[in-house]
């Protein structure tokens, strides 16, 4: 495959779902990869590979993954060192990804999923889609990038690449800056913390969105691009604030000095009409809804 004339749209194999035989996901432990599993259990047979079943910084992973792997498999892979932060970082990603890729030269899978980052693409004041430049700056967004175009050239077959914007949900496991962030603090009862006055703007998707993106890309067999968007953006301010609403509404939120530049230069939106193109009656739900579900931890 020619990562030149690889499509930035996804095409559906079987334009009716059908669940293939087995669904490999390489980072079950992982934050999408366990929800994946749950959106597929029941449904289909499931190996969940953890790095206690396959280590990709070993270099005996290929031949491991290599012997679980079975023709008619779909593989999700989902392994990855994140945030990926620092030369050291990157340089183990490719690492695991080198592992992957020598697995299924030996082991072909029937269906390749990856799945990528946002971050691949180039900073822009217009909204972003599957089109849009994807030449990163951050080291998180040139792992994901290289990632993509190492597959890409190491498999001959349906490969999809699912770049979702930032994930959100009950059990993330970073504690990034936003929702997770935020309703942990207030649980705490400990003040909000916003980077200036938390006007920047982004798009949020919430984890099980995600994982029905993989599930619906997995039984159409789709092969190409979809950015795991909502087409809403909304601003970290706004964020706390409903999160403030629903623990607790005397909570502080503090507004602190930038020690920087403002993140994307304050915008980070996108277009959705990729992924509503490719499943036309799929809706993300709204940030307001995905918090609302976080009332279980109140």
């Amino acid at each position: 495959m020619d990562c030149h004339t690889f499509q930035p749209s996804l095409n559906h194999r079987r334009p009716e779902p059908v669940y293939p035989s087995r669904v490999v996901i390489l980072g079950a432990g992982g934050f999408v990869g366990r929800h994946t599993a749950q959106a597929l259990a029941g449904k289909t047979e499931l190996v969940l590979l953890t790095r206690k079943e396959v280590d990709l910084l070993q270099s005996s992973a290929s031949e491991k993954l290599a012997a679980v792997l079975r023709e008619g498999d779909t593989l999700v892979v989902t392994s990855a060192l994140a945030p990926c932060k620092s030369a050291e970082m990157l340089m183990e990603n490719m690492q695991m990804i080198e592992q992957v890729c020598k697995a299924i030269t030996l082991q072909k899978p029937s269906h390749l999923i990856y799945i990528s980052s946002d971050a691949v693409y180039q900073d822009s004041m217009e909204r972003l889609n599957e089109q849009s430049p994807a030449l990163p700056d951050s080291y998180h967004g040139c792992m994901h990038r290289v990632r993509e175009v190492a597959l890409q050239n190491s498999y001959e077959g349906p490969f999809s690449i699912i770049r979702p914007t930032l994930i959100y949900g009950f059990d993330d496991p970073h504690n990034g800056y936003g929702p997770n962030q935020f309703i942990r603090k207030a649980l705490a009862h400990e003040a909000i913390s916003l980077f200036g006055k938390g006007e920047e703007l982004r798009d949020h998707i919430a984890v099980e969105d995600v994982a029905e993106i993989i599930r619906r890309v997995i039984v159409h067999q789709s092969e190409g691009i979809v950015n795991a968007v909502t087409g809403k953006e909304i601003s970290f301010r706004s964020i706390a604030q409903l999160v403030q609403k629903i623990v607790d509404p005397s909570l502080s939120i503090q507004k602190n000095p930038r020690k920087g530049p403002m993140p994307h230069n304050g915008f980070r939106a996108f277009d959705p009409q990729g992924l509503e193109t490719a499943f036309p009656d799929f809706k993300c739900r709204s940030i307001q809804e995905g918090l609302s579900s976080f009332q279980k931890w109140v």
